[in-house]
């Protein structure tokens, strides 16, 4: 298939333009306390190790399993003063992923959710992004092409194989992937959030014409960590006890990859969030669902390895 050509930058993320703001923080409730662990003005440039307080924060609510989950709350400027981040992580070895896709003859789309997930799936999340009714970027289902390559600075293709094995490549690098055994199911999904060596990417750290560092909106981020698990990362709006968590406002994407750095990732790569993110999960114990206003042409689905 001919590869499309398109320039991946933050488009559904506000406005193209827009400097980062020269002064923003975010605090975590540890207890009855708020405390600050990142500010804009001398954030890390690189993310070696996840970050201590934030991580006391984060209430496990299973832990220790293939897979766990826990959530913390969050405080950022503005209309982010009240905040939710749910947090997955699992071993992929231990899962088959499979990409949702309804696509049809002619490039037709029929619009997934979550909803639709299969029963024994412990997982199902909204995958990348999208262009029109269709999914943005290079999509291999069932060890197939189905859609063709999307180019871009900050592109990041996330493929699994056989094994279950993930690996997210960059956009110089995706060319070397093929389709079969070594790539069962892929997509791509932009900005990358974090290079393989937990590097802040340059474009993320300065004043861009290209890119709008200070819109705020809810996130959806996935990555991976230094112990090879999966992590995906959700934010909510958290104000009014709640009862309006699908209300699209959050964090920047500067902030987004700060978490993704505190949370252990040596790379990770923004999905679509705003109204469109969306995540199942089901645990021995539990069976969560945050949904999403709108539905995506394309879903990432784990189920149990036999």
């Amino acid at each position: 298939m001919k590869a499309v050509r398109v320039w991946a930058v933050v488009t559904l993320m506000g406005a193209m333009h827009g400097p980062l703001a020269a002064q923003a923080s975010l605090r975590v409730r540890v207890g009855e306390r708020w405390v600050e662990w990142w500010r804009s003005d001398h954030a890390p440039v690189q993310w070696t190790s996840p970050d201590s307080t934030f991580m006391s924060a984060v209430h496990w609510r299973s832990s220790g399993a293939p897979i766990e989950w826990g959530d913390v709350e969050l405080s950022g400027a503005g209309e982010a003063w009240r905040l939710k981040a749910i947090v997955v992580r699992l071993d992929p070895r231990r899962f088959r992923f499979r990409l949702a896709t309804r696509l049809g003859e002619h490039g037709s789309v029929a619009a997934w959710a979550v909803d639709s997930a299969p029963t024994g799936a412990v997982l199902a999340v909204n995958a990348g992004q999208f262009a029109g009714p269709a999914p943005w970027g290079w999509v291999v289902h069932n060890g197939a092409e189905v859609r063709p390559r999307g180019f871009g600075p900050l592109a990041v293709t996330i493929a699994f194989d056989s094994s279950g094995a993930v690996s997210f490549v960059g956009d110089s690098a995706a060319a070397t992937l093929v389709p079969g055994a070594a790539v069962v199911e892929a997509f791509q999904s932009y900005p990358l959030l974090l290079t393989g060596a937990g590097e802040i990417p340059a474009a993320l750290r300065r004043s861009d014409p290209l890119l709008d560092l200070e819109h705020r909106d809810s996130r959806l981020g996935l990555g991976l960590d230094r112990g090879g698990h999966l992590v995906l990362m959700l934010t909510r709006f958290n104000g009014l006890g709640g009862t309006l968590d699908r209300v699209p406002v959050g964090i920047t994407v500067p902030e987004m990859a700060a978490i993704m750095g505190a949370l252990g990732c040596r790379t990770a790569v923004a999905l679509d969030g705003g109204i469109s993110g969306q995540l199942l999960l089901r645990t021995a114990d539990t069976t969560a669902v945050w949904r999403g206003w709108r539905k995506v042409p394309l879903g990432l689905v784990a189920m149990p390895r036999q």
